[in-house]
C-alpha cells in the first residue's frame, strides 16, 4: 500500500513496474544491467477517489499521456531498489500536488499614492528631457 494521505492510499498491484536499461553514460553495467524502472499507473481503473482522478486528468503534465496513464522513468540511481523507491516517490508528490488547490488571485489596484508618485516622476523625467535640448536664441 502506497500512503497518499491519511484517508488515500493506492493498492500496489494497481501499479506496473518493469526494470528497464538505463540511458546515458556508465561502461559495461549500462549494457548489462536492467536498473532503471519505468513505472506506469492507470488513472481510470484505479483505486483514487474521483476529485483525484478529475484533477489529475485535467493538468497538462507530460507524464500523463492522452490514455490516462501516469508513466514515471527512474533511473537516477545505480540500483533497482532505489530507483523502484524513486519512481514511487514521484508518483506520490504527482497525486499529492493535485490535491493542492490553488488560491483564487484577487486582483489589485496600485494605491493612490503609488500613482501620484509615478506621475510625478513622469513630468520630473520630462523636465530633465527639455533641459539636455540645444538652447535656441
Amino acid at each position: 500500500m502506497i500512503k497518499i494521505s491519511n484517508k488515500v492510499t493506492i493498492p500496489i498491484d494497481e501499479i506496473e513496474m518493469h526494470a528497464i536499461r538505463s540511458q546515458g553514460a556508465g561502461g559495461q553495467n549500462v549494457n548489462k544491467v536492467a536498473t532503471a524502472i519505468q513505472l506506469r499507473f492507470d488513472i481510470y481503473a484505479s483505486s483514487l477517489p474521483d476529485f483525484y482522478k478529475e484533477k489529475l486528468l485535467a493538468r497538462s503534465d507530460r507524464r500523463i499521456s492522452t490514455e490516462g496513464v501516469i508513466i514515471i522513468k527512474a533511473q537516477k540511481y545505480r540500483t533497482q531498489e532505489k530507483n523502484r523507491e524513486d519512481a514511487i516517490d514521484r508518483l506520490r508528490d504527482l497525486i499529492k500536488s493535485a490535491a493542492v488547490v490553488q488560491k483564487k488571485r484577487k486582483p489589485t489596484k496600485p494605491a493612490k499614492a503609488a500613482k501620484e508618485k509615478r506621475l510625478e516622476t513622469k513630468t520630473k523625467r520630462g523636465h530633465l528631457k527639455i533641459l539636455r535640448k540645444p538652447v535656441d536664441y
